[in-house]
């Protein structure tokens, strides 16, 4: 008799401790995915994605395996705790990491701006001096055009500067300078051409 009230006190017992280490860490959950969303905010997806995409897939597979043990009548926890401090550790990290890259990018779509705005002003001279025959005449006007385009995208690009939006910015600077300069190199060609035709 006392043997069975001990087995049942102990089977109690061990079902209490069990019950303890099957109890949801809802506060890790909780705090993860405020530091998940703090990484959002600091727009993680647009200068960090590959690491932000990281620590959302780690979140839905911690969430895929709490979710599968509540259905167990003995859970166990541990391991998605352990898991959870990770990607806290990790979400905060990529936060970090957000800020720097946002501010290099930052940095270097400031840097291009200035850098195209002379390139466009340096074009506007070399038409000037650009040889203007009958071919001539109709490639300049092509490149007037195309001048005017590059125009209004750096204008657009120096909007989404000023507005913060600085990786939007930096890709729309890159492909209007790419052309900017292949004008620039093509006047200088034309303009040489004709300055060693004279030479001659």
């Amino acid at each position: 008799m006392k043997n069975k009230v001990l087995m049942g006190l102990a089977a109690i017992a061990m079902v209490a401790f069990l019950s303890s280490c099957g109890k949801v860490p809802q506060a890790q959950i909780d705090a993860t995915n405020a530091a998940i969303t703090a990484a959002q905010t600091a727009e993680a997806a647009v200068y960090v994605p590959a690491e932000f995409a990281a620590v959302q897939d780690s979140m839905k597979a911690i969430m895929a395996n709490v979710e599968a043990q509540k259905s167990k009548l003995f859970k166990k926890f541990g391991p998605a705790k352990i898991k959870l401090d990770a990607t806290l550790a990790l979400a905060n990290q990529v936060a970090a990491n957000a800020a720097v890259k946002k501010e290099e990018v930052k940095k270097e779509a400031g840097t291009l701006l200035t850098d195209i705005k002379a390139v466009i002003e340096e074009n506007g001279t070399l038409m000037k001096k650009a040889p203007k025959g009958k071919e001539g005449a109709a490639v300049l006007e092509q490149m007037k055009t195309e001048m005017t385009t590059i125009e209004a995208s750096v204008a657009e690009a120096q909007g989404l500067y000023d507005k913060g939006s600085f990786m939007d910015a930096l890709n729309k600077i890159k492909a209007a300078k790419e052309r900017a300069v292949g004008i620039n190199t093509e006047l200088k060609d034309a303009i040489a051409k004709v300055k060693g035709g004279k030479k001659k």
